[in-house]
């Protein structure tokens, strides 16, 4: 009897052992076969979306020796996740006395949405910032590292560089040109694959600085609303500076940016006034209208009309045609023109490319305003800049063009070899149509309106064409508001840089005898940036003998009254 309770009590025991086991068996069975289902059965479920936008890096921004112009940093934005904010009160009320400038109601409807992941709380904190938030230990804020775009050089070349908004995006200048371009992507698969080949410009910021700070100089000087100046070389079409004042500083955080800040040399046109008179003498020299033996009866008025077209300075005589341009006559330039037909005028121009808009790597680039229709009286105020606005870039191409003998050069921003910009040149004048040019240039540097560049820079050989357009007011010509223009180039023996200046309402000054025209302020403010940048650019003075005794005596009365 003892025996057989024992073994039921055995078999009992072994039942229940058997019972646990296969409990942990069909368990085990029933979390794998969960796992494989979830694992090899189920779809995956999608990736969540991300509320927010990567900065892709951008390249940095180099000048032609290698300086950089912009560049990222890294920096850190503040985000949140609405779903894991515990309070969303102590959340608002502990982040707005830690971070000045937060809006109470503003961060409390970011922080109210418990379906959202991601929203941004502010972007680009600093690093004292983000430590005070960071000691916070507040559950659903965290930080994102990024990239800033900085400028190192401030408001220096800005209208070329332009600038990028809260994302990165190009919004204006290279900057602009890059993402349209497609550059952000294709360069930078560098080696790291996380930073692009720098984008180096044509700019030299050397003779930027030089140009922008004598142009600031000249507008104060002469009290002008605003200016605008271009170094370009002859023989690449590389825009080696330009510059528009008022300018801006791209690190500002308010790209507000006002009317007046806009680029001058590129976004506006202006009527260049005589500068366009080059165009003119170019057209019949290279049609063989008329040669340097020509003369015009510049002794009274040229009517059309019921217009009479009238010199700044008459001279009541029959002019040569070298007399024509340095005294920079109206009414001969005018009967020059007039002796060529209006189609070929016209052909003329558009060879040139003043009839097109001029195409940069600049995205502000204004169209030419032309005239509606042609006649005999307009194709003779034409032949003097009136009723005809272009770029400033543009008419400083052209003039480059016209004296390199006779290669218009598409303008570059960035740098390129002098044999690729020869090979994309466009013959439009004929080599001794140039050589001609040349030798008007140099002729009104010594004897017309652009004798004070010389002054200003002896020894570099500067020869150039002024101009002084009366400005359009509410649909009229205002008499007592003008625009002043200097292109010149230097050295006139083989030119290797046109230098353009541009000044919005200059006025007269006791300096200059009550008169406000181009040749009293935008030519002495181009010799003086010739005088800085000529040693940059590596062009040697060469002195005359008159040239020698205006420094000598200029020295010694420097010397005289204690200066340097």
């Amino acid at each position: 009897m003892l025996f057989s309770m024992q073994q039921d009590g055995s078999l009992a025991g072994r039942n229940r052992l058997r019972l646990v086991s296969f409990g942990f068996i069909m368990f085990f069975l029933a979390i794998s076969t969960q796992l494989g289902y979830l694992t090899l059965w189920q779809q995956r479920p999608e990736k969540p979306v991300i509320e927010y936008s990567e900065r892709v890096p951008r390249p940095d921004i180099v000048d032609r020796n290698g300086v950089v112009l912009a560049t990222d940093v890294s920096v850190f934005s503040l985000y949140a996740d609405p779903r894991k904010i515990l309070d969303v009160d102590e959340a608002v009320e502990l982040l707005t006395a830690t971070v000045p400038g937060f809006d109470a109601k503003s961060l409390r409807q970011k922080l109210s949405q418990p379906n959202r992941a991601f929203v941004w709380l502010k972007r680009e904190v600093s690093p004292a910032e983000r430590e005070a938030i960071h000691n916070l230990g507040i559950p659903g804020v965290g930080f994102r590292a990024e990239t800033k775009r900085v400028y190192p050089m401030g408001r220096l070349a800005s209208h070329v560089l332009g600038y990028v908004d809260l994302d990165s995006k190009g919004i204006a200048g290279i900057e602009k040109f890059l993402d349209d371009q497609g550059a952000l992507y294709t360069a930078s698969l560098g080696e790291d694959n996380t930073r692009a080949m720098p984008a180096m410009l044509s700019i030299d910021i050397r003779v930027q600085h030089a140009l922008a700070d004598e142009l600031a100089k000249g507008i104060a000087k002469f009290r002008a609303k605003a200016g605008g100046a271009i170094v370009l070389n002859v023989k690449s079409g590389e825009v080696l500076g330009l510059v528009s004042l008022p300018d801006f500083n791209p690190n500002q955080e308010n790209k507000n940016f006002t009317f007046d800040q806009a680029n001058r040399m590129t976004s506006g046109v202006f009527e260049l006034g005589s500068v366009i008179k080059a165009v003119s003498f170019a057209m019949a020299l290279d049609y063989g209208t008329a040669n340097l033996e020509s003369r015009f009866d510049a002794r009274a008025p040229l009517v059309i009309g019921r217009a009479a077209i009238h010199d700044f300075q008459p001279t009541r005589r029959i002019l040569t045609l070298p007399e024509v341009f340095t005294n920079s006559s109206n009414i001969g330039t005018a009967r020059m023109v007039l002796a060529v037909d209006q189609e070929r005028h016209q052909a003329f121009l558009r060879r040139v490319g003043l009839m097109d808009r001029l195409v940069t790597e600049l995205p502000e680039n204004a169209k030419p305003i032309l005239p509606k229709r042609w006649g005999r009286l307009v194709q003779a105020t034409v032949a003097f800049g009136h009723g005809f606005a272009v770029q400033p870039l543009q008419g400083a191409q052209v003039v480059a063009g016209l004296l390199n003998g006779g290669n218009m050069l598409p303008v570059t921003f960035l740098k390129r070899d002098v044999a690729d910009a020869q090979a994309m040149g466009k013959r439009v004048v004929k080599p001794e149509t140039s050589k001609t040019l040349r030798y008007l240039f140099r002729l009104n540097g010594l004897e017309g309106s652009a004798r004070s560049a010389n002054a200003k820079a002896p020894g570099y050989r500067i020869g150039g064409k002024t101009g002084t357009a009366e400005k359009v007011v509410n649909g009229r010509y205002d008499k007592s508001k003008n625009l002043t223009v200097f292109t010149g180039a230097f050295p006139m023996e083989d030119p290797q840089y046109v230098v353009m200046v541009l000044m919005d309402e200059p006025q007269a000054t006791p300096e200059t005898y009550g008169f406000s025209t181009s040749g009293w302020n935008a030519v002495p403010t181009a010799g003086y940036i010739i005088a800085r940048i000529a040693p940059l650019l590596g062009i040697q003075p060469e002195l005359t003998e008159d040239e020698r005794k205006e420094i000598a005596k200029q020295q010694a009365k420097a010397a005289k009254e204690g200066k340097t």
